[in-house]
């Protein structure tokens, strides 16, 4: 091939991912939006969008009816038929779902334990879960998986250093899940990958300074987002807030605790719909005084990370958004209070939007990068044949 055909197809390839980023990121775009969105021509993004449908990426809808003058023009939107596998295993259940273009979340299951699942388990978990596919989600196929682990995990090549909430350290977890089914997998850090599911879909979508905390049953992660990209450090391994010391030589998450909470309700465990529920309909002076502490230790390590790091929003998921609404305008003042004035003028705190499916939208989007930055590389592989 020359070498101008190649530019030709590199070209092709290159404007392949940008419609399926936007319709994926935006959700349903009419052809004219696209075509104002990237300044390709209407002919243009009709045959890229026709190729995009017959690898099964997008659909090609028909236009929604409008007074408008002239003829309206076809809807571009994300399937659900292609989908990947989100995986969170924390210390109390492992959360399993399908996730489609469109971020519809098929089969979402989460599977108690009354300890911290072993890497064998947790695989074998994967394993079976992708077999289910065909006969729960007949007509969709798998093109990859996502895990999200509570731990350091090293950006290069998926292996989990030390999750030590769950007991695992030094486990290639992404070449054994790879191993055992056969798919391309995805490892990262949970609260990394929730940093950008919020970021491209939620509360701090159009940040370009984000910070992220994540609240869990393993304890306080976090995640970066600097220049509107995000911050691994050098092995994959920044954002660690919870370990920062906070007060009495206590570490932070261990005094700022889902599991303290948890302990002051009479609750050996529950779901985040659950937790929630119990704290805002609790009374009890024990528990009331319980929050009123672990508000005021997060107020304070939050004023540090915005005296650092100048973020324009601190966005807070899990448990820790729990205690943050509360009473969210007190909050946002006694962060205030402990921050340097500047700092404070535009900073914005405030609760994930996507709730409780952050971490598996995280760990889809990790999932999808591949088929995002070159849908015809990753959609024509073997292993993303259709299922049925």
């Amino acid at each position: 091939m020359s070498d101008r055909a190649l530019g030709v197809e590199q070209v092709r390839r290159d404007n392949l991912a940008r419609v399926l980023r936007i319709v994926h990121e935006n959700g349903p775009q009419s052809r004219s939006e696209l075509t104002r969105a990237t300044g390709l021509n209407r002919s243009t993004i009709g045959t890229l969008a026709a190729d995009l449908a017959e690898l099964q990426l997008v659909e090609v809808r028909e236009p929604v009816l409008t007074r408008r003058v002239g003829r309206p023009s076809p809807m571009v939107a994300p399937t659900d038929r292609t989908v990947v596998l989100a995986v969170n295993p924390e210390v109390d259940a492992t959360e399993l779902a399908f996730v489609g273009l469109d971020l519809t979340m098929h089969h979402h299951i989460r599977v108690e334990h009354t300890r911290p699942p072993t890497p064998a388990e947790t695989v074998a978990l994967i394993s079976d879960t992708c077999d289910s596919l065909a006969s729960d989600l007949p007509g969709r196929r798998l093109i990859g998986i996502g895990v999200a682990v509570p731990g350091l995990v090293r950006a290069a090549d998926g292996f989990v250093r030390d999750a030590p909430h769950l007991g695992w350290v030094e486990v290639p977890l992404q070449q054994l899940v790879a191993s055992a089914t056969g798919h391309p997998v995805v490892v990262g850090n949970d609260a990394n990958l929730g940093a950008i599911a919020e970021h491209v879909f939620g509360a701090a979508r159009g940040h370009d300074h984000v910070v992220y905390l994540n609240g869990g049953a393993s304890g306080i992660g976090g995640g970066l987002i600097v220049h509107g990209m995000p911050v691994g450090g050098a092995s994959g391994y920044a954002g660690e807030f919870g370990h920062n010391r906070a007060v009495d030589g206590e570490v932070l998450e261990t005094t700022v605790s889902r599991t303290r909470l948890l302990e002051t309700l009479g609750l050996a465990s529950a779901s985040d719909a659950v937790l929630a529920a119990a704290l805002a309909g609790t009374t009890a002076p024990e528990v009331l005084a319980e929050i009123d502490r672990q508000r005021q230790v997060l107020a304070a390590s939050l004023a540090n990370v915005a005296n650092v790091l100048d973020p324009s929003v601190i966005v807070l998921g899990g448990f820790l958004a729990m205690l943050a609404e509360r009473a969210p305008e007190d909050f946002t003042a006694v962060v205030a209070e402990h921050v340097m004035a500047p700092n404070a003028e535009d900073l914005r705190i405030t609760s994930a939007v996507l709730a409780e499916r952050r971490l598996l939208v995280g760990a889809a989007e990790a999932a999808f990068a591949e088929v995002l930055a070159d849908p015809l590389g990753v959609s024509l592989t073997p292993g993303a044949l259709p299922t049925a």
